[in-house]
């Protein structure tokens, strides 16, 4: 097994990868941008060529180190927050200057680098401008386009594709033991996403919890109806949400206080304890994210649904997302139109742009199942 190994679909990024972080390579460079679709493995590709350029290849404890991101060399910046703020990259900034104590390089890896602000961005820009002589910077982000011009200007960039479900439920028979059929009805209903994939074969709540918001989205026919369904949805998001944070939430308090020296259970000492209300500041801050995240997922499902139907209507024969309830889309396509379902894929569109909008969520998915059940005109200007 190696680093690369947990990649699938992705021969072409990872040959390029290799080929740099081969001695004396041409084609290295100091900074680096992974680019790809969400689920697509951006981060894993990252590590894999972290570990790499750190001499994993042929040692397994570098390896093992970059997997558990202890190793000296290596500096990661990965948040749930909405934003990276600027004290944490001039923090990264700051250890860039360092020479690498035990590697060839010193590799620096910012997950979601598309969540900073151009502020933000200019910090890093500078020490992408003068970068020390062994010092790699590993970007991950969607898109390019998500970062600001003379960064993008300054980085050797990677691009992923979306891997196929018969890649993604090989990687998690192989990877993880799963079953062929729930691997691969997993990998299908999360639409190719290696993480969300990996989450409902190995969830069965989770996998619930998908379920119900899609019984939610078809159980819908009227405009109270819409409103009562969009409050569950938010409910569905908001437990899958908590589902995702209680664990580490507790785990991330504990290790806390066995830092500080206090016995769980133990009384804080007044001194310490603005440090823990630092710690439960950034877990309520990821909470908020985890929710947003939760009700886009509900909204990448209801827009598989959507299309699902919209595929059955034009008699497009290929495979279904939800090929599970296959029956309820069959049926839901008879009671409808192909014009309908159109008018439900831009209805989602728009409550996305409402949503990141500070729209409530609930607001925006009542408009949005209104408009899907053909009950009022499918779109009107955003809110």
């Amino acid at each position: 097994m190696t680093a690369w190994d947990d990649l699938t679909g992705q021969d072409a990024a990872i040959e390029a990868l290799r080929s740099a972080a081969a001695e004396g390579s041409e084609a290295m460079t100091h900074s680096w941008l992974v680019t790809g679709p969400p689920g697509s493995g951006r981060s894993n590709l990252a590590y894999a060529f972290a570990t790499e350029l750190l001499g994993g290849a042929t040692d397994p404890r570098v390896a093992a180190q970059v997997d558990a991101r202890s190793h000296p060399d290596l500096a990661v910046l990965a948040t749930d927050r909405v934003i990276i703020s600027i004290d944490e990259v001039r923090h990264l900034v700051a250890q860039s200057q360092f020479s690498p104590s035990v590697a060839p390089y010193r590799v620096i890896v910012i997950e979601d680098a598309d969540r900073m602000t151009e502020r933000t961005s200019n910090v890093l820009l500078k020490a992408l401008e003068e970068p020390p002589p062994r010092t790699v910077w590993i970007l991950c982000a969607p898109n390019a386009a998500d970062l600001i011009p003379t960064i993008r200007s300054r980085v050797r960039t990677v691009r992923l594709r979306v891997p196929t479900v018969a890649e993604v439920a090989a990687l998690l028979e192989r990877r993880d033991g799963i079953p062929a059929d729930l691997a691969a009805r997993a990998a299908r209903e999360a639409q190719s996403h290696i993480g969300m994939a990996h989450r409902l074969a190995t969830d069965q709540d989770a996998r619930e919890r998908r379920a119900r918001s899609l019984d939610i989205a078809l159980g819908v026919g009227s405009v109270s109806g819409a409103v009562l369904a969009a409050d569950k949805l938010v409910a569905v998001a908001t437990d899958d949400a908590k589902a995702l944070t209680i664990e580490r939430d507790q785990a991330e308090r504990e290790a806390a206080l066995r830092s500080l020296g206090i016995e769980p259970g133990g009384t804080v000492p007044p001194a310490l304890r603005s440090q823990l209300k630092a710690l439960e500041e950034d877990q309520k801050r990821r909470a908020t994210r985890s929710v947003r995240d939760g009700i886009d997922r509900v909204l990448v499902d209801l827009t598989s649904l959507y299309r699902d139907i919209l595929t059955v209507q034009l008699g497009a024969g290929v495979d279904l997302v939800n090929e599970a309830i296959r029956d309820r889309i069959e049926e839901a396509a008879r009671a409808s139109t192909p014009e309908r379902m159109l008018a439900a894929l831009d209805a989602i569109a728009l409550a996305r742009r409402r949503i990141e909008g500070n729209m409530p969520p609930a607001m925006a998915l009542e408009a949005m199942l209104i408009a899907a059940s053909g009950r009022v005109p499918a779109l009107g200007s955003p809110a």
